[in-house]
């Protein structure tokens, strides 16, 4: 009798330590819906390993706009990357900390999910790899990621938003990878006068706007095809030449010569709001752009074959240069800018 009462105390006691230290706490963190455009392309595949959660997103929008992510506290992602400019900003070239100059203009963070190459040179695949290269650059935060988790990992709300955005794992470096990825992903624009029109919603094209977009589709096409209007191809379209001996273009990242100051083909959407244009910023407005193309680029060995074959130019009347610049500001979308009441 002794033997089985000592025998059932050790099970009970085994039992209570058993459940003392394998309780699991389970965390709700659910899906955020996304409105995908019509006729956009196919999300990317890093996406789906990715998928943006209601606390994921909420953390990483958190993280983008926070100035502890530069080494001296005073700029943030948003800093460079700001919704009114479709995520951009005005410099012809980003500014960092302390003011230093960047290499190249801050692309805008649009319709992140559907883009299969990140950066004017393409040199991240996967959006989750890119928030570290501002954070490490010196001449944009010129921090480390190890400095970033000090300075946060002692913030309640910090620490509540990872253990609820990562199922209790706490701040780590791929948390705050993976969140702000989360938030860009749901950065879409697809709700413009174009869109609009495209959806039959009651809108339509005026006679100016209409002639641009068969301008467009005559002259324009070939690079900006899709409905992200780039094909995310990277051309060297002959732009006058950044002066920073460090430009290569694609070059960089692949070392092939034929890649030589090739950049990827930027996204119209919302590209009313984005000047300065070009990879440095050398245009200041779509006039300009316009303007060049059509008196004649840079001559090169690997110019895009759609200007060589052309006598280095695309041939435009003030007529079409005009209705360009009209279609191209109905894909301008006030909604995702924030400039709606």
């Amino acid at each position: 009798m002794k033997n089985l009462i000592r025998t059932l105390f050790f099970v009970l006691l085994l039992s209570s330590c058993s459940s003392d230290d394998s309780e699991l706490v389970s965390y709700s963190n659910p899906e955020v819906s996304l409105n995908i455009p019509i006729d956009f392309p196919e999300l990317n595949n890093s996406f789906y390993t990715n998928i943006p959660t209601e606390f994921g997103v909420e953390l990483g929008k958190k993280l983008f706009t926070d100035v502890r992510l530069s080494t001296d506290n005073t700029i943030s992602c948003s800093s460079c990357h700001i919704q009114e400019s479709a995520f951009a900003d005005h410099n012809p070239k980003g500014i960092g900390i302390e003011g230093r100059i960047g290499l190249r203009n801050a692309p805008p963070v649009q319709n992140m999910a559907f883009m299969q190459v990140y950066n004017w040179d393409g040199n991240k695949l996967q959006l989750e790899d890119q928030p570290l290269v501002p954070i490490i650059t010196h001449e944009e935060m010129d921090s480390s990621i190890l400095e970033v988790i000090g300075k946060i990992e002692n913030d309640e709300s910090y620490i509540e938003l990872f253990k609820n955005a990562f199922n209790g794992e706490g701040i780590t470096a791929d948390g705050i990878y993976n969140s702000i990825a989360q938030f860009e992903y749901t950065l879409i624009s697809g709700n413009s006068k174009y869109d609009k029109v495209k959806r039959n919603e009651g809108e339509t094209f005026t006679s100016n706007e209409a002639q641009g977009y068969a301008v467009f589709q005559d002259k324009c096409i070939n690079c900006h095809s899709t409905e992200l209007f780039t094909d995310q191809s990277f051309r060297n379209i002959g732009f006058p030449v950044n002066p920073d001996s460090e430009e290569g273009g694609r070059a960089r990242i692949t070392g092939l010569i034929d890649d030589y100051l090739r950049f990827r083909v930027p996204s119209l959407r919302n590209i009313e709001y984005t000047a300065p244009y070009g990879s440095f910023g050398q245009f200041a407005t779509l006039e300009d752009v316009l303007d060049y193309l059509d008196s004649g680029v840079l001559e090169a060995d690997n110019l895009d074959p759609i200007l060589k074959d052309n006598n280095n130019r695309i041939p435009l009347s003030s007529q079409e240069k005009t209705g360009l610049i009209a279609f191209m500001k109905t894909l301008s979308d006030t909604e995702f800018l924030g400039l709606e009441n």
